[in-house]
């Protein structure tokens, strides 16, 4: 009866969670996406797109995939708000960077923001999810030409991948999920912040026990 219960208790309590941030200007589809996410994976019905106002903030969703808890951050992509997406960075184990592939007008302010998330330190070796929205709409360029344009070739040891997803009807959200839980099982980034943890776990203990024999 106790292997039943400790087996249970395992199950529940020690799957691997991963934080990861959702971002992109405003109008790409970020919540829209979070929301499709919830309904996949927790047969739950997220909120209907006509029903999703733009986020000012942060919205939080929690679903479980391939056994994995993923913490999913979707910050506000306005111009205004995109200063506090760096406090957010240093405990992100991911990004997904979402971008309207229907609207190459914006696909400039797009670069610009991507590249700046990129050269941030707090970030270093963070899986890079890269998502060519809106695959919906009979205008939007596929992820292969959204690749071309972005041109992400410089990019030093991190591993990304493009996919052409519709946060509408949920094309391509099963694809991206599990690549990511994929490479943040295996990347550097996840051993790094499991290391901080624990060094700063074992400080606290050793804080607590010198506070109990003073």
């Amino acid at each position: 009866m106790f292997s039943l219960f400790y087996g249970l208790y395992k199950y529940l309590f020690s799957k691997t969670e991963f934080h990861v941030l959702i971002l992109g200007i405003d109008k790409a589809g970020k919540t829209t996406l979070l929301e499709k996410l919830k309904s996949v994976y927790s047969n739950l019905e997220g909120l209907p797109p006509d029903r999703i106002v733009p986020t000012v903030g942060l919205n939080i969703g929690r679903v479980e995939v391939l056994n994995t808890k993923l913490v999913f951050w979707d910050l506000g992509g306005q111009p205004g708000l995109r200063s506090i997406w760096e406090k957010y960075y240093e405990e992100a184990h991911a990004v997904v960077f979402v971008i309207d592939a229907a609207c190459p007008s914006r696909f400039e302010d797009s670069k610009s923001a991507l590249e700046k998330v990129l050269r941030h330190e707090d970030l270093q070796g963070a899986p890079l999810l890269i998502l060519a929205n809106k695959q919906d709409l009979s205008e939007a360029v596929t992820a292969e030409e959204l690749a071309r344009y972005l041109d992400l070739k410089k990019l030093d040891e991190r591993v990304y991948m493009f996919e052409a997803v519709s946060a509408f009807d949920g094309t391509g959200i099963k694809e991206g999920a599990e690549w990511l839980v994929e490479v943040m099982e295996r990347s550097k980034r996840t051993e790094m912040l499991r290391n901080r943890a624990e060094n700063l776990k074992k400080k606290r203990n050793s804080e607590e026990v010198k506070v109990k024999f003073t």
